[in-house]
């Protein structure tokens, strides 16, 4: 069952490529626009989505970084921050848009923030979110409970 990992350091894909064994194989991308060239050239069953990109170059950024600088009353720093603490919802906005409708699981902690969850839930099912700090094992079920709801 291949697992597409998007993020933008390494850390997740390594830990799952050492821990997670099979039925996953683990492949990396480093940023939305490699997710999509990633999703286009091959199929896979799940996608795993870091939701912090502040180790990407900026301008691999998913994003309206000219509106959200309005947003943010011109300031292009607080709206470049801003992109990069939620780039894991932008990423799977992109590959929802392009048609990919595989279960995506967050890394990112949506329990202070549940009209939040409820909109993303909504709007890009499926998909699930598990805390930065959960266990392997965790994820490892997360995931398959994640695969089975979709019948793959």
């Amino acid at each position: 069952m291949k697992l597409l990992v998007v993020e933008d350091g390494d850390e997740y894909s390594t830990t799952f490529a050492r821990f997670l064994g099979a039925p996953f194989e683990v492949e990396r991308a480093g940023h939305g626009a490699e997710a999509l060239d990633r999703l286009a050239r091959a199929p896979y069953a799940l996608l795993f989505l870091d939701m912090r990109f502040d180790r990407l170059d900026p301008s691999l950024l998913l994003g309206d970084l000219a509106g959200t600088t309005e947003r943010f009353d011109g300031d292009p720093v607080r709206a470049r921050q801003f992109l990069e603490a939620h780039q894991g919802t932008y990423v799977l906005e992109a590959i929802r848009a392009a048609g990919h409708r595989l279960p995506a699981l967050f890394s990112y902690d949506f329990d202070a923030e549940p009209r939040r969850w409820a909109v993303i839930a909504g709007r890009h099912a499926p998909v699930d979110y598990l805390p930065d700090n959960a266990a392997p094992s965790d994820i490892r079920a997360r995931l398959l409970r994640l695969a089975g709801s979709t019948g793959r």
